[in-house]
Parts: C-alpha cells; sequence; structure tokens
C-alpha cells in the first residue's frame, strides 16, 4: 500500500513538472521575441546643459576668468515589428565659452545630425537596409582670435547621405552596416567658402556628389547588469566612406564616442570625444595660433578630434 502511494506521489510530480515545464513553439517565439524586441514604436532621448566656470583674483599663477556652457539634445524614435525595423535618431549639440574680458562668445561645439534607417530582414539578423544621414550646423564658425572670416557656417558645409546596403543587428544595442552604394553630397552655400572651394567643392560651386561605399558601426548601451556599470551610458558609433571615382584609398572617417554617468535623477557628468578625418577639408597651419596664415606656413588635410567634458543638469526622458 505504502509502495503504491509513493509511486502514485511521484508519478504525479513528473506529469506536474513536465505540464509545467514544457514549452510550446509558438510560446517559445513569443518569450524570444519579448526579450529581444519591442513591437511597435520606443521613443525616448536625454536632454542636458553642463556649466564651467574660473574665477581668478590676484592668481600668481596667472590665467584668466571663463564661463563655458554645453547644451546637448538627443532624440530617438524607433518602430520594430516582425520582419522590419525603422531607426530615427536626432542629435543636437551647441557649446559657448567667454575667456577673460573679450566680449565676443566664442563657439565650442554646433551640431545638427538626423539619421534615419529602415530595415527589411532578408535572413537571421541580417536585412536588407536604406540610410539617410543629414548634417550641418547652426552658426559661423571663426578661426578664434580671428572673428572676421568665417571658416564654417550654417549649410556650409552640409553634408547628405544615402545608402543602400546590408544591416546586421544581432541585438537592440549593436549594429553593422555596410553600403557599397552610396550617394554623397556636400553643400557650401556661403559664397565666400564657396568660391575659396573650402569642404572639397570646386571654388564658386555650391555642392559636391560623390558616389562610393559606406559602412557604420554602432555600439550604444545604457541596461548594463553590472553594478559598478548601472548608471552608466554608452555611445560609439563610426562612419567610413570612401569615394570610388577619386582617391578611394582616403577614407573619410568620423568616430563619436559618449560616456555619461548618472548621479541622480537631475545631475550627470559626461564625456564626448570626437575623431574626424577628410582629406578634402584643408586646415592651416598657423603655428602661432593667431588665426592667421603668414608666410611659410601652409594648409593641409589633418586629423581632427574634439573633446568635451562636463557635469551639470541631465533629464531623460
Amino acid at each position: 500500500m505504502k509502495t503504491k502511494l509513493i509511486s502514485q506521489l511521484i508519478l504525479l510530480i513528473f506529469i506536474s513538472h513536465t505540464s509545467f515545464g514544457q514549452v510550446t513553439e509558438p510560446e517559445k517565439t513569443l518569450r524570444s521575441v519579448s526579450a529581444d524586441t519591442i513591437i511597435g514604436w520606443k521613443t525616448g532621448g536625454v536632454f542636458s546643459v553642463n556649466l564651467a566656470q574660473t574665477s581668478l583674483t590676484n592668481w600668481s599663477s596667472g590665467g584668466q576668468n571663463s564661463v563655458a556652457v554645453n547644451g546637448l539634445f538627443s532624440a530617438f524614435a524607433r518602430y520594430t515589428n516582425k520582419k522590419s525595423l525603422w531607426d530615427n535618431s536626432l542629435d543636437l549639440g551647441y557649446g559657448l565659452l567667454k575667456q577673460g574680458s573679450a566680449s565676443d562668445l566664442m563657439k565650442t561645439d554646433d551640431k545638427v545630425d538626423f539619421l534615419s534607417k529602415y530595415g527589411r530582414q532578408a535572413f537571421n539578423k541580417f536585412y536588407y537596409a536604406i540610410l539617410f544621414n543629414f548634417k550641418t550646423q547652426m552658426s559661423p564658425g571663426y578661426k578664434y582670435p580671428d572673428t572676421e572670416n568665417k571658416i564654417s557656417d550654417f549649410f556650409s558645409p552640409a553634408s547628405v547621405t544615402l545608402a543602400i546596403g546590408l544591416d546586421y543587428k544581432p541585438n537592440s544595442y549593436f549594429s553593422a552596416f555596410v553600403a557599397p552604394l552610396t550617394l554623397k553630397s556636400t553643400f557650401v552655400t556661403d559664397k565666400k567658402l564657396s568660391d575659396i572651394g573650402a569642404f572639397g567643392v570646386t571654388p564658386g560651386e555650391t555642392m559636391l556628389n560623390e558616389f562610393g561605399g559606406y559602412a557604420r558601426f554602432i555600439y550604444s548601451r545604457n541596461d548594463f547588469k553590472n553594478e559598478l556599470l548601472k548608471n552608466v551610458s554608452f555611445t560609439t558609433k563610426i562612419d567610413l566612406f570612401s569615394n570610388y571615382i577619386k582617391n578611394p584609398q582616403n577614407i573619410v572617417v568620423n568616430w563619436e564616442t559618449l560616456l555619461a554617468f548618472k548621479i541622480n535623477k537631475f545631475l550627470s557628468a559626461s564625456i564626448m570625444t570626437q575623431i574626424m578625418y577628410d582629406d578634402k577639408i584643408q586646415i592651416p597651419d598657423d603655428k602661432n595660433g593667431n588665426g592667421i596664415l603668414e608666410t611659410g606656413e601652409s594648409v593641409r588635410s589633418k586629423v581632427q578630434f574634439k573633446e568635451i567634458l562636463g557635469v551639470g543638469f541631465s533629464y531623460n526622458f
């Protein structure tokens, strides 16, 4: 009797375990989709303002008083369904610096960057994709201390990139997009800049069209499970372009990285770096830093680097 009761109990436990542990194929698919993607629209972004100030009085080591402010707005809208992915992002940045007794404000950052990429699943984690990217700036730029001669302005330059290729997207935070068919147009609408052939346009022309290959790699994550990284967001993206028609070996590089630390609900610290190289952009040597090209100094293509470090107000939405 006791043996029969034990046998029935073991059988009951086995049946219960099998029933609750079994996952049907539709359930398995649903769990996989839920863990990796959110069907429909997902939106969000961040707005931050960072302030830095230096005040010196009778300071024996020398230096100048200064006030600097940098603003950043970044937003995204992503649509996902079973076969399609549509990513949209807008990044705006602007910074100003007042140094010493100078009355003029100096610009330290200026960026407008809109991107839209639509992909249709090809196989596994690969998507046939088309990408549109528009970049420009908001206000005139100068080689300080020279504030008479602009070296850039709104729509001078501006660039439009239209690319068709294959996008590898194994998860929500990494993408590798390679496009063998790419049209890149650079606009310089300011007459003075156009007349000197700034940013690679033919002198007197306002637009330069290039046909080539393009690649974009991006890693963006703010959901680290590690306790030390739970308030950290990290984004790095690199854009590469090669002109098939002229000097294809001279690859245009734009690499941006943003590392942000959340202090509390409204305070954060961040560091942003950007590395650029474009052989069509000629930069003066200007060895004495006076903003004027003097005898013996020349212009040539150079690696450009920008770094912004700040602590201030931040709001995520």
